[in-house]
């Protein structure tokens, strides 16, 4: 409850001089500077306040902090402050935090680091020459300080907010370079292990530090609250990391620390979450890094990392784009194309029919991915050129014939002719649908594939049931790959903004069945909220899904289970004789849940 503390006895502290218009003990007061009518007078004021507050040692500093923070929060763009010398007074205070170990621990000094790191970035957020004098009023050195750990992880988390808004602006990029190599390797640590750091420093912890559970809930609310908010926060560090390490992948500077294999694996995993949707997670600097010649070598040679794309790009995920773009860029690079198809090829012929514009000339993105794949095909059919999986070419094959040789027999077709194709593939679908109630599984999928082969490109409502019923065999075949792929097909013949809502479903039941829980939850969550606009009742398969993938894709889920299996590991070395006695256990044990 301090931190409501705080706001009460700041009020309390304005409200005494005001009303009783007295003259504070305190030189240079913070709120009875802020209620200084006389403009010139209150500008002398406050340029004298922030040179006397990392000299004072009086329990009234930290609420002249609390009071600055919210300041910068709602009116970052104001000049006042930053022009009489708030970044300077907010340097030295870190500095004295880190310095000062006494001083840091009395009274609540030690909320004002973290408010000080706070102000910073908050200023520097959104203008240039905010950020500028920041820089020069030497704010970077204690910033690296807090970022290299030296108080906690709650200081961690602001630092690495204020160095990524500094490192955004063109003015003060090449101040953050300058020590660059170490701010990028920092950066890279905390976007790995962040999650980690906040569970054993924190979350498991039955003993928490009390600044930092009252920086987390403000004084309100019990331990559920402190609990989502540490999520919250981790997540949204890991995305702060992201954001400062993607300005120098921006500008091609130490991308040979960030190209490195196990970081790109671990992006792959970073994931902005329903918590904080409009963080892009590892997939933005993904995509800067496939922008740039290096990135995009180093890249297409982790396996790993190119399913996890082709994986992404096949959900109902807002960054399925990002995936798309990624991989397009890898595929038009000659010297990364053939080693990207063999393992992309697949998701993305899925994709060809999405009609989602992509550009200035609002051309339709399944158009870009058709002729990426296809632009040297003709190497392939005709020459020398082969893939080393035939798999991957006859995918090919298939997307020619769908956008090349069947659109050429549709353009010849007569209409007599066309309305003869619609009711074959019409009694095909009937013969499936038959063979599929009475149990016949595979002879339904096998009609559901003679009508698809026949279809032609225009017949898109129908060639739609077709791969969503046909998804639906497969799903009962306990064949998940192949129903994503139809059942991507359906939703990408769909209407834009109104995705087929069963091959929604039947996409997240595939994705459970290859324990891909955010995906499956992604389209779950996409499945329900169609159901709501047109005020159907949420189904109770839906809602159990939904619950089921909230627990397996929880923040600090695989935390726990690494720090679960590493004490099986421990008690395991004990019985082996490895670990001496069961104090000797107990210790090792307790220092790792203290961190």
């Amino acid at each position: 409850m301090k931190a409501l503390r705080h706001k009460k006895m700041a009020e309390k502290h304005k409200k005494y001089h005001h009303t009783k218009a007295l003259n504070c003990a305190l030189p240079f007061c913070f709120f009875c500077t802020m209620n200084e009518p006389d403009p010139f007078l209150r500008t002398f004021k406050i340029t004298e306040c922030f040179k006397e507050i990392p000299l004072r040692d009086d329990p009234e500093s930290v609420l002249a902090l609390s009071g600055l923070w919210n300041i910068a929060m709602t009116r970052p763009d104001n000049p006042e402050f930053p022009e009489l010398g708030i970044f300077e007074c907010m340097a030295k205070l870190i500095s004295r935090g880190i310095s000062d170990r006494k001083w840091l621990f009395r009274d609540q000094n030690v909320y004002i680091p973290y408010y000080a790191a706070h102000i910073i970035g908050s200023y520097a957020m959104n203008r240039a020459e905010f950020a500028e004098i920041a820089v020069e009023s030497g704010v970077i050195p204690p910033l690296m300080e807090l970022l290299r750990g030296k108080i906690s992880w709650v200081e961690q988390r602001v630092a690495i907010r204020a160095l990524g808004h500094l490192a955004s602006h063109e003015r003060t990029f090449e101040s953050v370079a300058q020590i660059g190599g170490e701010t990028v390797e920092l950066a890279m640590e905390i976007a790995s292990n962040f999650v980690e750091n906040v569970y054993t420093q924190f979350f498991c912890l039955k003993k928490r530090l009390k600044y930092q559970r009252n920086l987390l809930t403000r004084g309100l609310g019990g331990v559920e609250i402190e609990n989502r908010k540490a999520e919250e926060w981790a997540i949204q560090t890991q995305c702060w990391s992201l954001y400062l390490i993607n300005s120098f992948a921006r500008k091609e500077k130490h991308l040979n620390f960030i190209c490195k294999t196990n970081f790109l694996k671990n992006l792959c995993g970073i994931w902005g979450g329903l918590i904080n949707p409009e963080a892009p997670g590892g997939i933005g600097l993904l995509r800067t890094l496939c922008k740039t010649e290096t990135g995009r070598k180093a890249v297409a040679d982790v396996e790993e990392v190119l399913k996890s794309l082709c994986v992404l790009a096949r959900t109902s995920d807002e960054w399925q784009i990002m995936a798309i773009e990624c991989l397009l860029n890898l595929i038009k690079d000659p010297e990364t194309r053939y080693r990207v198809l063999e393992t992309s090829v697949f998701s993305l012929v899925d994709l060809v029919e999405l009609e989602t514009g992509i550009d200035r000339k609002k051309q339709k993105l399944g158009d870009i991915l058709t002729r990426a794949l296809l632009q040297d095909y003709h190497k392939i059919k005709y020459g020398n050129q082969k893939l080393y999986s035939e798999r991957a070419t006859r995918a090919l094959g298939e997307l020619w014939d769908l956008k090349v040789e069947k659109k050429r027999k549709e353009k010849l077709m007569s209409e007599k002719e066309m309305k003869k194709r619609k009711l074959l593939v019409g009694i095909l679908k009937k013969q499936g649908n038959h063979k599929f109630r009475i149990g016949e599984i595979e002879k339904a999928a096998m009609k559901y594939t003679e009508a698809l082969n026949i279809s032609l490109p225009k017949m898109r409502k129908q060639r739609l049931v077709l791969h969503s019923n046909r998804a639906q065999c497969f799903l009962l075949v306990r064949d998940p790959e192949a129903a994503i792929s139809d059942t991507t097909r359906a939703l990408c013949l769909s209407k834009q903004g109104s995705p087929h809502m069963r091959s929604l479903w039947r996409r997240s039941q595939a994705y459970d069945m290859m324990r891909l829980s955010k995906e499956s939850l992604m389209d779950c969550l996409v499945f329900v909220s169609c159901r709501i606009k047109l005020k159907h009742k949420i189904p109770f398969y839906a809602a159990r899904m939904i619950n089921k993938q909230m627990n397996a894709t929880w923040v600090f889920g695989s935390v726990k289970l690494r720090t679960l299996n590493s004490d099986e590991d421990l008690v395991r070395e004990s019985v082996m004789g490895e670990c001496g006695d069961g104090r000797m256990l107990m210790m090792k044990m307790k220092q790792r849940k203290n961190g």
